[in-house]
């Protein structure tokens, strides 16, 4: 039974993920290619859209949510297969050896994978490496030794759930809860002691663990009043009031971006074909102004509700800069050099009449730890690539 869960959760955790790589359009840019020596684990990625504006805030809500709910089950798993982890003479032919070592590959793999997304999630770096690198190439290493487990094993368990009722099972009370008859796998103790649970509470517990978790843990993706119950969210559940009081990954003062470097000397660059456009904060600002309702969505399974941003539509500012059909633009932080303060867009996402070179959120001006005096907001785009504190923008034909 708990094979069967993960059977159908951890190709959904694999999918989303990957959805989750591609919309970092890995493929635009070595800038934003965490990964540079994937190769052929590449071959699926496309030009992420911006339709609909909420679908990097549902699947990652989903990827995040789903791997911590499924922490239960998985530890249930191995636990009932403990014997056949240690089992003695460990490789008895060519063919058992092989698939011992699926098996060190398997349960190595999706150890590593979820302790490393828990870990990032808690925004907890302690990885030799970038968590990005780390968690790609160990997905592919785990998913592997999955299909190949799920070929061999796939019959065997179909017979298993077949060979007795479920209902049945569940309604066994403790007095009449039998262990299983010895089996081909040696999983079965050759001498075990009385029973202290039925299988019904050994699913129970398991289930009551999950639902726990999703408890405390999907209210940063759902948000609304389920937000007060995301114990587990490493980030603020309950802002301060006002127009700014939303999640934020890192403040202004842990990244190094000081008042200073966005004063009054602030400009915005904007490169396109012809000479340089050079603008202050109050320019920008007597320009048409446009607005856009779209949330912010991080890699750790938060998200924020809609915000409502008001900007300049980097289509606009891509025509000032002489390229109205500008296939990319590269946005640049004034934030020290660092992970991510560098990021490349596609034309679909400039060409996006939601997507602004936001100024004000919610009637205000930017706070400076949500990038003041001007950052991006891309509809369906990972947080991290909505950059904050810009400075300049460079379009591309």
């Amino acid at each position: 039974m708990f094979g069967l869960v993960l059977l159908i959760g951890i190709p959904i955790l694999f999918i989303t993920g990957l959805l989750s790589y591609a919309s970092y359009n890995p493929d635009l840019s070595p800038l934003n290619d965490e990964t540079p020596d994937k190769g052929v684990l590449g071959f699926y990625l496309f030009s992420w859209p911006t339709h609909p504006y909420w679908l990097y805030r549902l699947l990652q809500g989903m990827h995040v949510t789903l791997g911590v709910v499924l922490v239960p089950v998985l530890l249930a798993k191995l636990w009932s297969v403990i014997p056949k982890l240690f089992e003695w003479q460990p490789v008895r032919s060519i063919a058992h050896g092989l698939e011992r070592l699926s098996l060190l590959m398997l349960v190595g793999g999706v150890i590593f994978e979820f302790v490393t997304g828990i870990l990032n999630i808690q925004l907890y770096y302690v990885f030799p490496g970038s968590f990005y690198r780390l968690h790609f190439y160990g997905a592919w290493v785990f998913i592997a030794a999955f299909v190949v487990h799920v070929c061999l094993r796939l019959g065997r368990m179909t017979r298993a759930l077949r060979s007795r009722d479920l209902g049945a099972e569940l309604r066994t009370d403790l007095a009449h809860t039998m262990p299983e008859p010895p089996d081909p796998d040696d999983l079965v103790a050759a001498a075990p002691a009385p029973p202290t649970m039925t299988r019904r509470g050994a699913v129970g517990m398991v289930g009551a663990g999950s639902l726990l978790l999703l408890v405390v843990t999907a209210g940063q993706s759902i948000g609304g009043w389920l937000r007060a119950t995301a114990l587990l969210a490493p980030h603020n559940r309950d802002p301060d009031s006002g127009p700014n009081s939303f999640q934020i990954n890192k403040t202004a003062a842990k990244v190094g971006v000081t008042p200073a470097l966005v004063g009054p000397t602030w400009r915005l660059e904007v490169h396109g074909r012809g000479a340089p456009r050079v603008f202050t904060r109050d320019q920008l600002l007597a320009m048409p102004q446009h607005a856009a309702a779209l949330p912010i969505a991080c890699v750790e399974g938060w998200s924020t509700e809609d915000q409502h941003w008001s900007g300049l539509r980097l289509a606009d500012l891509a025509a000032l800069a002489g390229l109205p059909d500008a296939r990319s633009v590269l946005v640049q932080s004034i934030q020290p050099p660092g992970p991510f303060t560098r990021v490349v867009l596609r034309g679909n996402q400039i060409h996006d009449p939601r997507a602004l070179l936001a100024l004000r959120v919610n009637g205000a001006a930017l706070s400076l730890d949500h990038g003041y005096p001007a950052r991006i907001i891309v509809p369906a785009n990972p947080g991290v690539n909505n950059t904050k504190w810009v400075h300049r923008l460079t379009f591309r034909a």
